[in-house]
């Protein structure tokens, strides 16, 4: 299954999480500290608190806000003259592998065009030829 990283429904990637370690609704209440019916409104909503995508990305082993990264990896503009700041610097941005599975599926699908997918991602040509040599799936 490829995420879909330009919308985010923040609910079905906890909900999957959850069914891919075997969870139930009344284990996790319980590690929240919340009822069953507020799990359920969790895996149904778009957005959720900072505080709480933090708990369950600790609970549940898995990084929740590098799906809101990869997008802005994908959709954010790109800045040419940035000022320094006073907030923390990071390294170069790496592609995930899911970021990977996702252009090449796109590409092999024919849903996007390598040219269509290096001006709207800004991914370079040289990038993407590797990965479609490394990562090519065979039909």
């Amino acid at each position: 299954m490829t995420s879909n990283f330009k919308t985010i429904h923040i609910g079905t990637f906890i909900k999957k999480r959850v069914d891919e370690l075997n969870l139930d609704s009344e284990r996790l209440s319980k590690i929240l500290n919340t009822s069953e019916d507020e799990v359920e409104k969790i895996y149904s909503s778009i957005n959720i608190h900072a505080e709480l995508m933090l708990k369950l990305s600790k609970y549940l082993k898995y990084d929740f806000f590098r799906i809101y990264s990869q997008h802005l990896l994908l959709y954010s503009p790109s800045s040419k003259s940035e000022k320094s700041s006073a907030l923390p610097q990071f390294k170069k941005n790496i592609y995930t592998k899911e970021i990977i599975d996702y252009v090449v599926e796109l590409i092999q699908t024919e849903r996007k065009s390598m040219p269509e997918i290096v001006e709207e991602y800004r991914i370079p040509k040289s990038t993407l030829f590797r990965w479609m040599t490394k990562y090519k799936k065979e039909n």
